[in-house]
């Protein structure tokens, strides 16, 4: 069994595309990144649905007399999810949120901020744990502050666009070329603000046209995600029993969620695995290979708290053990 590893790890050092790939799947690893793809989908969780309140309800504000409008809104995607789907499909669901007060607004924008704050600190977290950047280096809670706010404003942004492209996708029967005119510009739309989203949440040690891949990355990866999911909530869930389609569908939200962070995660380290040149990594070690090293190495001086601490580490040669680093 060892040799067959041995052959494996050797033929994907050799080759660039699968070292590549590797090094990227083992960063991921390295950093954590299940852990820190978990906590961002709990707080999108808690985030999403204040969204979707202040989204429906400015809807109802300016299109609650538009039938045709409310018509699309309630056979799009986000009309499907429980609690906001079904008390929009209601009669006169949408148009009811028109004697919606301007307190009511301020109270849903306050919660709305409240609970997007945990998913934009997570995110700001999982970029700097991603980057390897020493916890001295990252910035204090205001600058955070308004960084969240900063990436808020792209996620709604995000949310209205992805939304109306994918209503367009799976409502009716469009034809094939529209659909694939949509699908183009949704995916021509989602890498800038993939971008942006990164620059927001990553720290300012790390420069920009580093994050560039990464932004094409995860937004081909969430644009299949949300038409993929929009398809399977618009064509299936909405045949299944009440119980079971309320089940299936905060199931399905949660594991959506998921996705999409490990998407974006992946594509965060591919940026940092290209950007550092960390690959190729040792399947069966050892020996180590420098990128393993380096690896190794950002992960010890990340731990540094205070910028007058000094963190040093070495290899000890000819140590077979894993806990050669000192």
């Amino acid at each position: 069994m060892n040799n067959i590893l041995r052959w494996i790890d050797s033929f994907q050092r050799r080759h660039r595309s699968s070292s590549y790939l590797y090094g990227v799947i083992k960063k991921y690893g390295d950093d954590g990144c299940g852990s820190l793809a978990a906590l961002l989908a709990y707080y999108g969780f808690l985030a999403l649905f204040p969204l979707l309140l202040l989204l429906f309800t400015l809807l109802g504000l300016v299109f609650g007399n538009d039938v045709a409008f409310q018509q699309r809104v309630i056979h799009s995607a986000l009309a499907q999810f429980p609690v906001v789907g079904r008390q929009l499909a209601r009669p006169g669901g949408i148009s009811s949120l028109k004697s919606t007060t301007a307190v009511g607004l301020v109270v849903s924008a306050a919660i709305l901020l409240w609970g997007s704050l945990g998913v934009t600190q997570a995110g700001q977290r999982a970029m700097a744990d991603v980057w390897n950047v020493a916890h001295a280096q990252r910035p204090g809670f205001l600058p955070r502050l308004g960084r969240s706010l900063a990436f808020l404003g792209v996620l709604a942004l995000d949310v209205v666009v992805s939304t109306i492209l994918a209503g367009f996708v799976t409502a009716g029967r469009p034809s094939t070329p529209a659909a694939i005119a949509v699908v183009v510009i949704g995916l021509a739309v989602n890498i800038p603000l993939f971008l942006l989203g990164f620059r927001f949440l990553t720290p300012r040690v790390i420069a920009t046209s580093t994050l560039r891949q990464g932004a094409v990355f995860g937004a081909l990866g969430w644009s299949l995600l949300q038409y993929g999911g929009t398809w399977l909530v618009t064509h299936e869930l909405r045949h299944a029993s009440q119980l079971y389609g309320y089940f299936a569908s905060i199931l399905g939200l949660m594991s959506f969620l998921y996705l999409a962070a490990v998407i974006t995660l992946y594509a965060a380290e591919s940026n940092v695995v290209r950007a550092r040149g960390l690959y190729p990594r040792s399947l069966v070690a050892p020996p180590l290979t420098d990128a393993d090293r380096a690896v190794l190495t950002a992960l010890a001086l990340q731990s540094r708290r205070r910028r007058e601490q000094v963190v040093t580490t070495s290899f000890a040669e000819g140590d077979d053990t894993p806990d050669a680093a000192r």
